[in-house]
Formats: structure tokens, sequence, C-alpha cells
């Protein structure tokens, strides 16, 4: 049986992790599961999976689930708990599906450990790429992804030699808003921004998805995760997110993946690797979907995406500070403080105050992350 440990199991990465585990229960056995504050569903998924070692956000949840435990389960808490799944249990692949830059410390530990990682935390490449790939490399550790576009990539590049590798295209669904225009995006609401047309999602990656800042921040993991230049990275807009994404060779060559929208089956592929085993997603039909569309990227249209290039390029801690006040933004989005397009305003000016400092180390980029959140919560 694989051993493994869950990352952000009560959020959608997580959740759909242990239904692919429910699905394949005599191949799979669960060491830990860190949460945020979700108590109820946590519990539920104590009792069934029955982990070694838990934790959850804070020490006063800590010490409310602590009597509701079974035997032989231990709780942590807050980042030191996070390490505490990442790195000491026995699993064999850790699924990092925090959401955000919390992933960071989690991941480098369980990386140290040699575990192999289930990569769902996008900003953990996108904060500290440098890091994580030279770190994985020492230690001999697979980064298995599990973003759809990434794990298309990934599945498309399996026998190909890096040298033949012409371009990369990521594919965008184009979020809730893909049909809009500037002027129609002034008063949209929060409940407008989280009707994702394609993909059941929680709520950060959603807005993520309807400003394309996530579609950035996937720019950034692939120049990280295939080690390819920006110049060789480009972005196309399909609706009917079919195609998860595609790879074009020398030889003029294309090579893509193909499947119903679905993240239990990235999730599978990264459990399972390199196997492949029968999945309860729906079967795709050519036939039934009759025809599949795509336009090119406006990036006038989504700024966000130009300025994640633009960060991407510069490198250094500038990624991390258009990931943190992306972060902040969209917070202050979901609690009605700011409207919708405040929100590409606000990354933008925290990334024009921001001092490029190139090749940080973690303390650098944890300092820089820090500040950058203060400014965008004052903006």
């Amino acid at each position: 049986m694989k051993k493994i440990s869950v990352l952000g199991s009560t959020g959608s990465i997580g959740t759909q992790t242990l239904d692919v585990v429910r699905k394949h229960r005599d191949q799979f056995q669960i060491e830990g599961l860190a949460a945020g504050s979700n108590k109820e569903l946590l519990l539920q998924q104590i009792t069934e999976f029955a982990p070694r070692k838990v934790s959850v956000a804070t020490k006063e949840l800590a010490d409310s689930i602590r009597h509701e435990l079974p035997a032989g389960t231990k709780v942590f808490h807050g980042q030191e708990g996070l390490i505490e799944i990442a790195a000491a249990t026995d699993a064999e692949l850790v699924v990092t599906a925090v959401v955000g830059s919390m992933g960071l410390s989690s991941t480098l530990a369980a990386i140290e450990e040699g575990k192999t990682i289930g990569l769902a935390n996008k900003e953990t490449l996108v904060t500290a790429g440098h890091l994580v790939t030279a770190r994985a490399a020492a230690n001999g550790v697979k980064l298995l992804p599990i973003d759809s576009e990434h794990s298309a990539i990934f599945q498309c590049l399996n026998g190909e030699r890096h040298e033949d590798i012409e371009r990369i295209t990521l594919t965008a669904s184009g979020g809730s808003f893909r049909d809009y225009t500037r002027d129609q995006l002034v008063n949209v609401t929060v409940e407008d921004a989280l009707k994702h047309p394609n993909w059941s999602m929680g709520a950060k990656i959603t807005i993520d998805s309807a400003t394309m800042v996530n579609k950035g921040l996937e720019v950034m993991e692939a120049h990280w995760l295939y080690n390819i230049p920006y110049e060789q990275i480009s972005v196309l807009l399909h609706p009917e997110s079919i195609i998860h994404s595609f790879v074009e060779f020398r030889d003029s060559s294309i090579i893509a993946q193909l499947g119903n929208p679905d993240m239990r089956v990235p999730i599978q592929y990264a459990l399972t690797y390199p196997e492949r085993w029968s999945s309860p997603a729906k079967r795709l039909s050519l036939a039934e979907a009759g025809q599949l569309n795509f336009r090119e990227m406006d990036l006038e249209r989504f700024p966000c995406l130009r300025l994640a290039y633009e960060c991407g390029k510069m490198g250094g801690t500038v990624p991390t500070v258009f990931n943190a006040a992306n972060e902040i933004a969209v917070a202050r989005f979901l609690r009605g403080e700011i409207s919708f397009l405040r929100i590409e305003e606000i990354i933008e000016e925290v990334v024009q105050q921001h001092q490029l400092i190139p090749e940080p180390e973690l303390e650098t980029i944890e300092e820089n992350d820090r500040l950058a959140r203060q400014l965008a919560s004052r903006l």
C-alpha cells in the first residue's frame, strides 16, 4: 500500500484526493491529514481514514478536537503542524493542496525528507521556484503536478527529449467573466465571480480564474517545472476545458492531453504514477462535444496575465510579491471590501513599489511576502 499525507484535506483538491483514495482503499493508506478550520469535515475524514497524525489551523481548535480523536491519532497545529504532517510521517507521497504561500515551508520540509510531492499548491513554485527545484534535485525528489494543465504537460512530455520542445501552451477556460467586456466588470459581485462555468473549485482559485491570475501563476509554475523560458510558454483561451494543455515540438508535431473537466483524473495520475488505473470520471466523447473553440489571449482584457509574465521574467522576489498582493486583494474582494477590478490595481501597485531582490533565500522570501501583504492590506 502506498502511504500518503494530504495537506489541505478539507479543501477542493484535498477532498477529491480522498475520493480517489476511497475508490482504491486497498491501494492507499492515509498517514496524515492537515486542514484549516473545517472541524466537522476533518473529523469525518479522521473517522474514515484513521490517520496517525492530523493538524489544524490553531491551538484552540487542536484542543477542541483532541478528545474526539481515535486512539493512536495525534493532533498538531499551525505552521509547525503542517510541517509535521508533511515531513514527520511514514508517507511516501505528500499531496500539497493548501491554498497560498503558506504551503512553501511544509513542501520544502517534505522534500528534505525525500518524499515525493503531489504538487497542487502552485504558489510554492511561484514564490520560491529556484529553491524548490534545486532542493528537489539535490534530494532526488519527484515533483508530480496535480493542476490539470501541468498534469497534461507532464503527460505530453513523457518519453520526449527536453531539447525538442518548441513551445508549451496552457489552456484557460477564461473563468466566470470570460465573455465580459472591461466595462461590464465594473459592478460584478462576489456571487457572480464564484460561478465558474467548467470547474468546481475553492473560492480563492475561482476568483483567480476570473482575473486570470491563476493562469499567470501556472505560467510561472511551468517555467520552473519544465525548465523552459517564458518566451516558450503561451496561453490560449479554450472555453470547453477539454484540451487541458499541449506541447509543440520542433518538428511541428503537437501532443495534447484531453479529457472531461474532472480533477480526480490528474490527482489520481499523480497518486499512481507511472501507472494508470480505472477512474470514476466520465469518459470523453468528442462526438458529443461536437466542436472545440479557441481564442487568442487578450492581455489588455486580462492585465493580470500580462503582469504575471512581466513578474516572472523579472524573477527574484517579484513573483513572491505578485502572489502575496493577490492573496490579500482576493480575500478583501471576498469580504466585500473592494471591487473586482480593484484586485488587479492593488497587485500592480504593490509590485511597482517593490525593489527586486535576486536569488533570495527563504527568510528573504518570507519577509517580502509579509511586507507585500501589509501594503496590499492598506491600499
